[in-house]
């Protein structure tokens, strides 16, 4: 295990099943207002994208997924935009890539370089 940070991954939808229903009708029918950049790069319509998850498997550090709601229930005191991805230690939470960075993606291998350099940097 190398020293990268417990990373938590936020993103700007609901968990539950009718939430589930209605964000894949949106990102079918009108993707351009998906408000989820983070959902778009990572999944496709039904499921998770192999790349993301192997991705996700080599950092070699805990992640955690949590939608808004999820997020808001733990950390009610956290105004963030979302989508985000913090880093938790020393028990605090810090940005690592925020919701214009995550916005500002062009597709997945842009998000995978941008967290791996913000986020989990290794030492050179």
């Amino acid at each position: 295990m190398n020293d990268c940070p417990r990373l938590l991954f936020v993103y700007n939808a609901d968990s539950g099943l009718f939430n589930t229903l209605a964000d894949i009708g949106h990102k079918i029918f009108s993707p351009s207002t998906y408000a989820c950049a983070l959902c778009a790069l990572t999944h496709g319509y039904f499921a998770e994208r192999a790349q993301w998850r192997g991705f996700i498997e080599g950092l070699g550090c805990d992640a955690e997924f949590l939608h808004r709601d999820q997020f808001l229930e733990r950390y009610p005191d956290q105004h963030l935009e979302l989508p985000v991805v913090l880093r938790q230690q020393d028990g605090g939470l810090e940005t690592c890539v925020d919701a214009a960075s995550l916005r500002a993606c062009a597709d997945l291998g842009a998000l995978q370089a941008l967290i791996t350099r913000r986020c989990c940097p290794r030492p050179t």
